[in-house]
């Protein structure tokens, strides 16, 4: 192998790593990193989002519409659990832990039940190229592209539109907020429901890459929530460079040693994280700002 197609191969690893990171973690880091609330229950919602996908593909909807379909049924989803459930539990994060494994358990028994063990998937879209003697998946850069894509609409969201500037003072300072007249508990149901639909468009997202079955959540979750823990609380300086971190660590111990060193790489690296910058990447960044 040529020493530009290894450049290649090494990069391509680099952003199928990233991007599924970054869109694994986007709706935990919002929901988390700016609620508070450790959701168990995040890999339901991906779940979600993966069979409405692809329900909706089998219905004949094309694909990029069935993938928006399925964020948006997250997201209601996600408003209908925080007004039933979160919403009586803030500032009792045991509670809501006990909550979420609850809704999570209930989800994918759920859906086993309803829907059976697996979903006929669909096929993965725009074929593949060739460099040197590899063929790489089109599809793998069109994820990586859509996860800078949601780190921008993120960062546009909570700057730059009257929802972010609301969302922000109900998270940091709620009664002030609501004395200004804000309605707090709009805000949190959106946020939620924003975070809830982050997932499932995860979830569509990735479905034609990925067997469908009622536990699929786990494939995700467990990445997750590392990323979200190695980037902090603050979800726009701790998700990108948490995920890019990691990214790098996986795709070198996965090219070189195989799928399983990549795993343990990526857990490796999280604890050397989280011994070194116990608040996180943006606590760390945040600290050197002030």
């Amino acid at each position: 192998m040529d020493v530009g197609t290894l450049a290649f191969s090494a990069l391509y690893q680099f952003g199928d790593a990233f991007a599924f990171l970054v869109l694994s973690a986007c709706g935990l880091a919002v929901i988390f990193g700016m609620m508070g609330v450790i959701n168990l229950a995040h890999g339901e919602f991906i779940m979600c989002g993966a069979y409405v996908t692809v329900s909706a593909v089998h219905a004949g909807i094309p694909l990029p519409v069935a993938v928006v379909i399925g964020a948006l049924v997250s997201a209601a989803v996600g408003a209908l659990v925080e007004i039933l459930v979160i919403r009586h539990l803030y500032d009792r994060p045991l509670d809501t832990i006990v909550a979420t494994w609850g809704l999570s358990l209930i989800g994918t028994q759920g859906t086993l039940i309803l829907l059976g063990s697996t979903m006929a998937g669909v096929g993965t879209p725009f074929g593949s190229f060739q460099v040197g003697d590899y063929s790489y998946s089109v599809y793998r850069l069109v994820l990586f592209g859509m996860a800078v894509l949601v780190l921008a609409a993120l960062y546009a969201l909570f700057n730059w539109t009257r929802f972010g500037v609301m969302a922000r003072a109900t998270i940091q300072v709620p009664h002030m907020a609501a004395a200004l007249g804000v309605d707090t508990r709009l805000v949190y149901s959106l946020t939620f429901a924003l975070g809830a639909g982050l997932a499932g468009l995860a979830g569509g997202l990735y479905a034609p890459t990925m067997t469908l079955v009622p536990t699929m959540g786990t494939t995700f979750i467990m990445e997750a929530f590392v990323t979200v823990v190695v980037g902090g609380a603050d979800v726009f300086l701790g998700t990108a460079p948490a995920a890019a971190l990691l990214a790098v660590v996986k795709a070198t111990m996965t090219s070189w040693y195989g799928q399983l060193a990549g795993q343990i790489g990526l857990l490796i690296a999280v604890i050397i994280v989280i011994r070194v910058l116990p608040r996180g990447i943006s606590g760390f960044l945040l600290r050197e700002r002030a």
